[in-house]
């Protein structure tokens, strides 16, 4: 929020062999408490001896639906990868080479410890050899083309004017903890104070002093709380009018005459260009007096411990094991990290991910569940389509054009019709380090040569092994990788029920994207574009207020939703329950209303919609979640969501004096 087929080899030239087929229950009875009153926590009662018996593994911060799927699909990925490490034959430079070279060379613990962080001395050296802050636009474009961050970042993405074209964008950046407010708020001193002890054992950690450690980390923090007082927050950031500010090449110079950007875009490998979309003027004019009025020798620090902080997971035991510490551990409440196999796993995955989702596509995606899913998403289709229809708060004259965007609407399902092309990108045996940056190097290259040229839009932006599923609104497309067409969202041999309260809900919910309160900003072709009359713009506006105020005054275990912050997501999750079960409803089993299992076809819809946000979560990880994360708490998805949702009173006979109950007029209604 918002790809490609010409892989050099096949890691297997083998038959697959077929596997004896295990079959998922469509509901899993033993997950549920029926002990519990649905009309009173639905959450729980779909899943309370799920929650029970799955407690948070001691290397997570968090354990679910979600997560259960992603290790079955890490353990395919895994097996993948072992029979690609038996391939002693692979030709140089194919993507089983590549895969195995990577993924040896992250598991090579005792070649990273022998080399601690030597492999930092060169941007160490670089950094030092700043003499003045003229020659500070040419090293941080240096820095950055190593994936490297500080003070901003840049990048190409659409023209939200012109969504066929790709621009250079410039963002707000430069921060190393999770949110400006954790710089800034009075409640946030701890973390504050365990951060510069963070940085100090850092900086010991390359060989400075512990006083002078501890004074660069204060130096860092100060900086960095200069950073975040000019930045916007997360609420203001999810308005893509804002966001908009295009400026020319002079303009962008003028407003910040101490940092020379021609420098900066030569040395990050931009091509040439005119004009470019600056995201937060104010936040990029006032870095000129950031970088005037601080001192020289903290802005070096400040870029070492960039440096560093990007770099700790890559190097030796000690830089690895005190960054979790602090990232893992303290921040999230994560017990133990993650095992090394698994970590590397998921780096080789994100570099080489279409290398890796080809093999996985081939082995674990059947055509009959991408035939199953397009069948899924044309009956979710004509079910927003009639709800557009439908709403009475909207003219005649806007339903015309959401009904043209929703035609538009592009759909990936699985993986892409064209494989990413890795034959730029050399890998080798003997550095992870290395291999990694030659990875970010490879990335930026493709990124900043989009600049100026028209939009592919054939890419993904998720791979085929990513659990999860996406709208874009500039591309207007909806896309699902394979790996989350899996039980509890899809399950091959479920009834329709289950399948339409499970993934017909996602899809639902990528579809109501397109239409939640910034989605709906966006035209058919993506283009960035108010094609509302202002009268229905306003009742739209009304309508989402409810949805702001029903989270709002939602907490779970004591942390507060930030309705603002999740009202897309909000919007998102409540359209796609009612369009998945319009679309249910066209289905000859919806109209045959058997039960099954003893529960009607509407309990199995609403069960399946509770059991794909089975969660469990650390205290520490959800008060993260509700001061960054525009997803509601899993709870919160379920049992405020439903609360909206008039088939659910009918099918759970929901009662005012019932604790799910809410009252007609104070539900939201909008898709």
């Amino acid at each position: 929020m918002m790809i490609i087929c010409t892989m050099a080899t096949s890691c297997t030239e083998k038959p697959v062999e077929q596997t004896k087929k295990n079959v998922t229950p469509a509901i899993e009875l033993g997950n549920m408490d029926t002990t519990i009153n649905p009309a009173d926590d639905f959450f729980r009662y779909a899943n309370n001896n799920w929650l029970k018996n799955n407690p948070i593994p001691e290397e997570y911060s968090r354990y679910g639906a979600f997560t259960e799927i992603d290790l079955k699909t890490e353990e395919l990925i895994q097996d993948i990868i072992n029979d690609v490490q038996k391939d002693s034959s692979a030709v140089q430079g194919s993507n089983t080479q590549k895969i195995r070279d990577f993924y040896n060379a992250g598991m090579d613990t005792v070649a990273i410890n022998e080399r601690g962080y030597s492999e930092l001395q060169p941007y160490f050296e670089m950094i030092n050899g700043l003499n003045d802050k003229a020659g500070l636009a040419t090293l941080m474009g240096k820095l950055h083309s190593e994936g490297f961050g500080g003070f901003f970042n840049a990048g190409g993405s659409t023209d939200p004017k012109n969504a066929e074209m790709v621009i250079m964008h410039l963002y707000q950046g430069g921060l190393s903890l999770t949110d400006r407010d954790d710089y800034l708020l009075p409640e946030s001193q701890e973390m504050r104070d365990k951060y510069v002890e963070h940085v100090a054992k850092m900086f010991q950690l390359i060989g400075v002093d512990e006083k002078e450690a501890a004074k660069k980390a204060k130096n860092i923090l100060a900086l960095e709380t200069q950073l975040a007082t000019n930045s916007m927050s997360r609420v203001a950031m999810r308005n893509p009018d804002t966001l908009l500010n295009m400026r020319s090449r002079m303009e962008l110079q003028q407003s910040t005459p101490n940092f020379n950007w021609d420098n900066y875009f030569d040395a990050a490998g931009a091509p040439a260009f005119d004009s470019l979309n600056v995201g937060m003027p104010d936040f990029i004019a006032k870095l000129n007096k950031i970088i005037l009025n601080t001192d020289l020798n903290t802005i070096k620090d400040y870029l070492t411990w960039k440096v560093v902080h990007g770099s700790a997971s890559l190097l030796s035991s000690d830089f690895d094991t005190e960054n979790f510490d602090f990232y893992g551990k303290y921040l999230y409440g994560q017990e133990v990290q993650q095992p090394r196999w698994r970590r590397i796993l998921n780096s080789t995955s994100g570099c080489l991910g279409e290398a890796i989702g080809q093999l996985y596509v081939e082995r674990h995606f059947p055509a009959e569940a991408k035939e199953r899913m397009l069948n899924l998403v044309g009956n979710l289709r004509i079910a927003l389509g009639e709800r557009i229809k439908n709403v009475e708060w909207m003219s005649d004259e806007t339903k015309a054009k959401a009904l043209h965007k929703l035609d538009c609407f592009n759909v990936k399902i699985g993986y892409p019709d064209k494989w990413k092309d890795y034959s730029k990108l050399e890998i080798t045996p003997d550095s992870y380090f290395q291999n990694m940056h030659r990875a970010i190097r490879f990335e930026n290259e493709r990124d900043m040569a989009k600049i100026g040229k028209p939009v592919d839009k054939e890419e993904w932006f998720m791979t085929p092994q990513t659990v999860n599923a996406y709208y874009s609104p500039e591309m207007n497309e909806i896309v699902f990788p394979a790996a989350i067409l899996q039980p509890p969202f899809f399950n091959m041999d479920a009834d329709d029920a289950v399948n339409y309260g499970g993934i017909g809900v996602v899809i639902g919910h990528e579809m109501t994207h397109g239409f939640d309160d910034q989605g709906r900003k966006y035209d058919e072709k993506g283009n960035l574009n108010n094609w509302w009359t202002e009268e229905d713009a306003a009742k739209f506006q009304e309508r989402t207020q409810q949805l702001v105020k029903l989270f709002n005054e939602f907490d779970v275990r004591g942390y507060q939703i930030n309705g603002e912050l999740t009202l897309g997501e909000n919007i998102a999750d409540l359209g796609g329950l009612n369009i998945a079960w319009d679309a249910y409803q066209m289905t000859e089993e919806a109209k045959a209303n058997k039960s099954l299992d003893g529960f009607t076809p509407a309990q199995r819809f609403f069960i399946s919609y509770g059991t794909i946000w089975r969660n469990n979560s650390r205290d520490k990880y959800l008060e993260r979640q509700v001061k960054t994360d525009v997803h509601s708490p899993a709870e919160a998805r379920v049992n405020r969501t439903l609360g909206s949702m008039p088939h659910f009173y009918e099918a759970f006979d929901i009662q005012p004096e019932n604790k799910m109950y809410i009252a007609p007029e104070e539900r939201a209604a909008i898709w």
